[in-house]
């Protein structure tokens, strides 16, 4: 199949969701050169996941057919070493951003880096798979909105973190819910040789997807700017 055809494919639920969540940033758009400095970041934090993920490999072994090794396997050696090379770039690159200026920035930027690192990696699946078409229509609606959702509820944790007092530590929560819901999303799928275990995936996923969109909605009633608004209506009504 062609190459550039795989390349779209493999390219388009990353631009489909980036292009959702931005034009969900209603009030105070993020400059287009972030975003696009985001999204490259996620690709070098499959990187930094190769170079956590590579020693590590080789000094906890893992029985395929266990299923206490496969969970330690999905939570720790993939959801965690994953989700926070990702966290690395959104803590503590862009959160200390001046353009990171209300909590749902946190998910706009989160779900950037994310999906660089998706992308990135939906690509390599896809132009390595047998059969790319197939890999990459499936991975269209599981791996990729699984990635942005995680990262959804990543960002809006650390939203609350920035513009809350005394709640910084919510950062922490971010990554754990992140690592919680990817793990149990992978965990479902690598156990897949126990018949019927893997409806559990799509639950995560499902899940994780009404979590994300509740959280869009609540970041989007709180927005300062919303607030600012309202006031300066008000003010011109009185």
């Amino acid at each position: 199949m062609n190459s550039l055809f795989l390349l779209a494919l493999a390219l388009a639920p990353g631009a489909a969701i980036g292009w959702y969540i931005y034009v969900k940033d209603k009030y105070e758009r993020e400059p287009i050169r972030w975003l696009i400095a985001s999204f490259l970041m996620g690709i070098v934090s499959t990187l930094i996941t190769y170079l956590i993920s590579y020693p590590v490999d080789k000094i906890v072994p893992i029985n395929q057919k266990s299923l206490t090794d496969q969970a330690i396997h999905a939570f720790i050696l993939v959801a965690l070493i994953e989700e926070f090379s990702k966290f690395i770039f959104v803590r503590w690159v862009l959160y200390p951003n001046k353009n990171f200026n209300e909590p749902f920035d946190g998910i706009v930027y989160a779900v950037s880096v994310s999906l660089g690192f998706a992308s990135f990696e939906n690509i390599i699946y896809v132009m390595q798979s047998d059969n790319g078409l197939a890999t990459g229509l499936m991975r269209m609606f599981t791996a990729v909105p699984g990635h942005a959702s995680f990262a959804v509820l990543m960002g809006y944790f650390l939203g609350i973190a920035k513009f809350n007092k005394g709640k910084e530590h919510y950062a922490w929560y971010g990554l754990m819910i992140a690592t919680l819901f990817h793990g149990a999303y992978d965990y479902f799928w690598f156990i897949s040789f126990v018949p019927g275990l893997w409806v559990g995936a799509a639950g995560a996923l499902a899940i994780g997807i009404w979590l994300s969109r509740k959280a869009i909605q609540r970041h989007q009633r709180n927005s300062p700017f919303i607030i600012e608004e309202k006031t300066g209506e008000m003010a011109k009504n009185e």
